[in-house]
């Protein structure tokens, strides 16, 4: 019974055109909450949905809860057909993103072992590209003419523009000239997998002696931070990363550390 519940969960997590990611998170926390309860779908109620995210709290991040409470609320009403009342649940815990200097990222990008593995760190800094968006790249989402490239079906299957810096067009297509069986960008038939790339940074980032954890994603937070600081408006930023709320891309307000090192301690005046 329970894995039928799990698989109508599934269906219509396809079907609304859910993330691959969203629907293995939802169907994991279902899972682990049906397993848990033993009861009958029909005897559910919101005391059960309470007794388990207090089970949760023992051992996981508020962040994990909150997603445990998305998942549970979307199978109470848009597969059980119940009610899931008003639970309330802490608020997001706030943790700034990890950001390198200019100088740190510089020396990512030389310390890099081969030419391609230099063009997917100096891509995934230059355009702000996630990692999954930049394994999915294909040859001809790029216009090296225009300096621009397309995200097709990224986040939320949003299509979006990015820009690609001008030095890094002209590498790119020289590389591409080379590489003329490639469907994709930086592979042939098949994407690379976000854990090659993940690989390959890590490695990077040990040969360059960087002492921060360094992952795909936080040369992704390190673009967003030096446009920012740069002057760039961060409407202007909130597209590039193809965030749908402005709230998501404020958090890099919090993060200009070389804007905080311009202020004048008082205690120096005295």
């Amino acid at each position: 019974m329970v894995e039928k519940e799990v698989d109508k969960l599934q269906i219509e997590l396809k079907i609304r055109g859910f993330s691959p990611l969203t629907l293995r998170n939802y169907s994991f926390f279902v899972q682990k909450f049906l397993d848990q309860t033993t009861k009958p779908t029909k005897d559910l109620n919101e005391e059960d949905v309470k007794k388990y995210l207090a089970f949760l709290f023992e051992s996981k991040s508020k962040n994990t809860i909150m997603l445990a409470a998305a998942a549970l609320k979307f199978f109470y009403i848009e597969i059980l057909d119940k009610e899931f009342g008003k639970i309330k649940i802490p608020k997001k815990d706030m943790i700034l993103p990890e950001v390198l200097t200019k100088e740190e990222v510089k020396k990512l990008i030389d310390s890099a072992e081969t030419k391609k593995s230099r063009l997917i760190i100096s891509l995934l800094y230059s355009s702000g590209l996630r990692v999954s968006e930049l394994v999915n790249l294909k040859k001809d989402d790029l216009n090296f003419e225009e300096k621009i490239g397309k995200v097709r079906k990224g986040k939320g299957s949003k299509d979006r523009i990015f820009t690609i810096s001008e030095n890094l067009a002209k590498e790119l297509h020289h590389y591409l000239q080379k590489k003329k069986n490639n469907v994709y960008l930086f592979s042939r038939d098949r994407p690379l997998t976000t854990r090659n790339i993940q690989k390959i940074v890590k490695h990077t980032k040990q040969k360059a002696g960087i002492n921060k954890k360094v992952t795909p994603h936080t040369l992704r937070h390190s673009f967003a931070t030096h446009l920012l600081e740069n002057g760039t408006d961060i409407r202007m930023i909130q597209v590039l990363l193809g965030h749908a709320n402005i709230s998501t891309t404020q958090i890099y307000t919090h993060v200009s550390s070389e804007e905080l090192k311009k202020i004048k301690n008082p205690l120096d005046n005295l």
